[in-house]
């Protein structure tokens, strides 16, 4: 993935989440770093928000910002741009300008995200 950021991770469940979709949309890898190249850098570095990006809230801390992102192109997902049904979950630490990846979904097999999995994150983190 591109260096916009000082860090960019992926949780271990990230990871199972990635492979797992990888087996029907093989582009997603790809799609993902132009994702975090273009709008990732646009909404965190730059400021601009297309209405891709959303702060998750509700979960009850703010120490850390957990986000949603909503426009995410899939190539494999022919004719649907960037309302392609993928999202991803992540948290941005603005001190230490690091991206957390915490799930990614197609929500054609899921409606929300797992609070749990972000609320067990958080926990960890502090």
């Amino acid at each position: 993935m591109a260096n916009n950021f000082s860090r960019i991770t992926r949780l271990p469940e990230f990871e199972k989440d990635l492979k797992k979709l990888l087996k029907k949309y093989p582009t997603l890898e790809e799609d993902l770093a132009t994702w975090s190249e273009k709008e990732l850098f646009l909404y965190h570095k730059l400021g601009i928000d297309n209405g891709g990006v959303f702060r998750i809230a509700g979960l009850g801390t703010e120490s850390a910002a957990i986000f949603k992102g909503k426009k995410f192109a899939c190539r494999s997902l022919k004719g649907r741009g960037a309302h392609s049904g993928i999202k991803v979950i992540y948290s941005y630490d603005e001190g230490e300008d690091s991206i957390d990846l915490i799930e990614i979904y197609f929500k054609g097999y899921k409606e929300n995200e797992d609070r749990e999995r972000i609320g067990e994150y958080l926990a960890h983190r502090s």
